[in-house]
């Protein structure tokens, strides 16, 4: 087990992306077993500067948490996304596998083919599989690029309305359909309408 541990630490020290363990397992001789390898190697690297850690259903070396800002100097801002990518993103994210016009209802205004387009060149979005409604529309998913990118393992991870009205991201309004909301004027009413949150308004 101790070879079969150096064979996958090599593999993924030199790999760019993440790598499955069917991948692991095609790339080890005959008999090896990855996914056992890789339990171990993930506890040898506890501790480290360095982790092996899950990123969707693939595995990864990446830099440990805490010690992230050591490599503050080395991050280049390429560009920033727009307000109506981040929020198409974020729907994609909580709503996922979730089609155009749903992201629109959700929104409340039309999404534009550049935005999505955008997302889809990131890589950050994918196509997933198509709605077994009328007219079978496609839908999207993110991408093992995104939970990458935010260190997350699966899109489960995504903070919660309490993490986000936690971290001021929210307002601390009540939601739909509560007491509180029954007493609001039509305007209000129109605002909370559906299942919009303060999130994706515009």
């Amino acid at each position: 087990m101790a070879e079969q541990e150096r064979m996958v630490e090599a593999i993924l020290f030199a790999t760019a992306e993440p790598i499955t363990v069917r991948e692991l397992q095609g790339r080890m001789p005959h008999g090896c077993d990855a996914a056992e390898a890789l339990v171990h190697l993930s506890k040898r690297y506890e501790g480290r500067g360095v982790r092996v850690v899950k990123v969707g259903d693939a595995w990864a070396m990446r830099t440990a948490p805490d010690l992230g800002f050591l490599m503050q100097k080395e991050t280049v801002e390429t560009r920033k996304l727009s307000r109506a990518a981040i929020e198409t993103l974020a729907i994609i994210a909580y709503h996922q596998p979730v089609t155009r016009a749903e992201i629109e209802e959700i929104r409340g205004v039309s999404v534009s083919r550049g935005t999505i387009d955008q997302l889809l060149e990131m890589e950050w979005i994918r196509f997933g599989r198509r709605k077994m409604t009328p007219g079978r529309p496609v839908t999207f998913v993110v991408t093992q690029d995104f939970l990458d990118h935010f260190g997350l393992e699966n899109a489960r991870d995504l903070p919660g309305l309490k993490e986000l009205r936690a971290a001021g991201l929210l307002e601390n309004r009540p939601p739909p359909g509560s007491i509180a909301a029954l007493g609001a004027d039509d305007e209000d009413e129109e605002e909370i309408d559906g299942d919009q949150s303060e999130l994706f308004e515009d």
